[in-house]
């Protein structure tokens, strides 16, 4: 490692129980109330995630170079485009012969994708590289879909933000978890309400000790004591990447940055 690299990791652990590691906490408490998430976008889709997640899913990108990345939740598309970009900017840098002639391409499931967001990502320059599904990602046809497309890929990742409820998480990640291919990221957005109040939304179903931190727990634990499979047949494991969550500090989805074992 380079010294930058090594002086780095000592200031990322230097944060932990530090002032800055708690008022990052109190800001991401205060920003959710007042939509915080809701401003910034992704060449010209609302992307509705924070600044930090945003960078973190750009890094993990080009560190895993994925040819399939699959996202649950579409919302106005941002985090499609994201994605598309940065699969874009793959093919730019690799030799097309290494992709063996699979497609480099990011598919979206949403239960609703509302009509103006279809055709703006219809019209959008990197449409090219999405695929759209509208339907449940619960749904065995859909999960039969994906798990078609996602066999014909050697390095998959795969994003969680759908229904943030601990039942439909979890039943995400059972089916979803292993498509992730071995050394690439599952992301399970969202994570952080865990730790909001317990009237942060009254107006949705999840809350603390029913969301996707609490989904990620369970499943975790089936893993270690189960022998669950991929696609290959080959044992899955995920572990949390702790360094993300200390690097980022203000993030949606404490321990839930995944990385396959």
């Amino acid at each position: 490692m380079s010294d930058f690299e090594l002086e780095r990791e000592a200031r990322i652990r230097a944060y932990k129980g530090s002032k800055l590691e708690i008022i990052s906490q109190d800001f991401l408490r205060e920003s959710v109330p007042a939509k915080y998430s809701y401003n910034f976008s992704w060449l010209g889709r609302p992307i509705i995630q924070y600044p930090q997640d945003i960078v973190a899913v750009q890094e993990l990108i080009w560190l895993t170079r994925p040819t399939l990345i699959v996202e649950t939740g579409i919302a106005h598309g941002g985090s499609l485009a994201l994605s598309a970009s940065m699969l874009a900017l793959l093919d730019l840098c690799e030799s097309p012969q290494s992709l063996r002639g699979v497609k480099r391409k990011v598919i979206g499931v949403d239960i609703d994708i509302r009509s103006e967001n279809l055709r703006a990502l219809t019209e959008h320059p990197l449409n090219d590289y999405m695929s759209m599904i509208q339907g449940s990602s619960l749904d065995p046809q859909i999960q039969s879909q994906v798990a078609s497309e996602a066999r014909q890929h050697k390095s998959v990742m795969v994003l969680l933000d759908s229904n943030h409820t601990h039942e439909h998480v979890l039943s995400e990640l059972k089916f979803y978890g292993p498509l992730v291919t071995k050394d690439n990221y599952l992301i399970v957005f969202d994570t952080f309400v865990e730790h909001m109040p317990a009237d942060a939304y009254p107006d949705r179903p999840w809350g603390p000790g029913d969301n996707p931190h609490s989904a990620v727990k369970v499943y975790l634990g089936e893993l270690e004591r189960s022998n669950i499979m991929d696609l290959n047949g080959e044992k899955v494991s995920f572990k949390i990447d702790h360094a993300m969550d200390q690097k980022l500090l203000i993030s949606v989805s404490p321990e839930g940055y995944l990385r396959r074992g």
